[in-house]
C-alpha cells in the first residue's frame, strides 16, 4: 500500500507579496514537517484576491501581475523542493491578466490552470481561460480549477475524463453577500461551499483538494473551511471557518479502485442521452 499524505490550506494573504512569500514559506516547512507531500494553497495567495465583487466598487490596482516563467513562479518552485505545491496568482500574459493557479516542484512548473468561470464583476478584473485538463505528477495525476470553476459539474468531470485523480481546487471563496450570517459556520454561501466540495468528489469518484482564502480582505470576508474529501465524498480532515491546515493521508489508487467497483460513475456514463437542446437554458 502506497500512501500520500497530503494538506489543504485555510490561510489569510493580502497585496504584500514579499509577506505572502514569508507566509507559503511558514505553510509549506509547517506542512513538510508533517510528512506532507501535496499541498494546496487559497486561490491569489500570491498578491491578494479583489477587493471587491460589487459592480462600480472602488478597486486598488489589483495583485501584481506575475509570469508563469518569472522570478516569483520560480521563487515558489524553491519553497517547494521535493514537495508538489499548487498556489494562485495573477498570471501575466501579453497585455491579458488572468486569474490563475499553478503547481510546481522544485523542477519547476508541472501544470497552469486560468480561472474559466467569472463570478459578479471579476471579469472586469481578470481575462477568461477556456480549457480544463489533467497533467501528471510525482504525486499522481491532478486537475486544478479555481473556485466558481467548482459550481459547474463539467469542470470537475472534464478533469475526471482526462484521467485526473485528485482534484485541487482553490478559492476566495466569502460568505453571503445578502443576509449575512452573524457567524460564518451558519453561513449559506459557507454551506455551498462545503456541499460543492462533496459533490465534485463524490459524482466524479476521485480525491479533492480544497484551499480558501480565511480572515477578511477589502470588504470580502472569506468562510476558510479548507478540506480533503475521498471520493466517497467523506471529508477526511478539514480546518473549520478558521485558518488552518488540514491534513489526510490515503492511498489514492486504492481509494479510487474501490469508490468505483460497483458503481462507476465516470464507467456507467451514458454520454449519448446528455444532449441540450440549443437554447433550452436561458439566463
Amino acid at each position: 500500500m502506497t500512501t500520500l499524505r497530503m494538506a489543504a490550506v485555510a490561510a489569510e494573504f493580502g497585496r504584500d507579496l514579499e509577506e505572502d512569500f514569508q507566509i507559503a514559506e511558514r505553510l509549506i516547512k509547517e506542512a513538510r514537517e508533517e510528512g506532507v507531500r501535496l499541498l494546496a494553497l487559497p486561490e491569489a495567495c500570491l498578491g491578494g484576491y479583489l477587493l471587491s465583487l460589487d459592480d462600480g466598487a472602488e478597486l486598488d490596482e489589483g495583485p501584481p501581475a506575475l509570469a508563469l516563467d518569472g522570478p516569483e513562479i520560480r521563487r515558489l518552485a524553491l519553497l517547494a523542493g521535493e514537495m508538489t505545491v499548487v498556489a494562485g496568482y495573477c498570471e501575466a500574459a501579453g497585455e491579458a491578466r488572468y486569474n490563475s493557479v499553478v503547481c510546481v516542484t522544485g523542477d519547476g512548473v508541472l501544470g497552469n490552470h486560468r480561472k474559466v468561470h467569472q463570478p459578479l464583476g471579476e471579469d472586469a478584473s481578470y481575462a477568461s481561460g477556456d480549457r480544463f485538463h489533467a497533467f501528471d505528477t510525482p504525486v499522481g495525476r491532478i486537475g486544478m480549477m479555481i473556485c466558481y470553476d467548482k459550481a459547474f459539474p463539467e469542470s470537475a468531470r472534464a478533469l475526471a475524463l482526462d484521467g485526473a485523480e485528485i482534484g485541487v481546487c482553490v478559492s476566495a471563496w466569502p460568505g453571503s453577500r445578502t443576509n449575512a450570517a452573524a457567524s460564518l459556520e451558519e453561513d449559506r454561501w459557507k454551506r455551498r461551499f462545503d456541499l460543492f466540495d462533496r459533490a465534485r468528489a463524490l459524482e466524479n469518484q476521485i480525491v479533492w483538494l480544497s484551499a480558501n482564502q480565511a480572515g477578511t480582505f477589502g470588504s470580502l470576508r472569506f468562510v476558510g473551511s479548507a478540506k480533503v474529501v475521498d471520493p466517497g465524498g467523506e471529508i477526511l480532515a478539514g480546518t473549520g471557518v478558521p485558518a488552518g491546515i488540514a491534513v489526510a493521508e490515503l492511498d489514492v489508487a486504492q481509494a479510487l479502485e474501490t469508490a468505483r467497483r460497483s458503481m462507476g460513475h465516470l464507467r456507467d456514463r451514458r454520454p449519448e442521452t446528455y444532449d441540450v437542446p440549443t437554447g433550452a437554458v436561458s439566463a
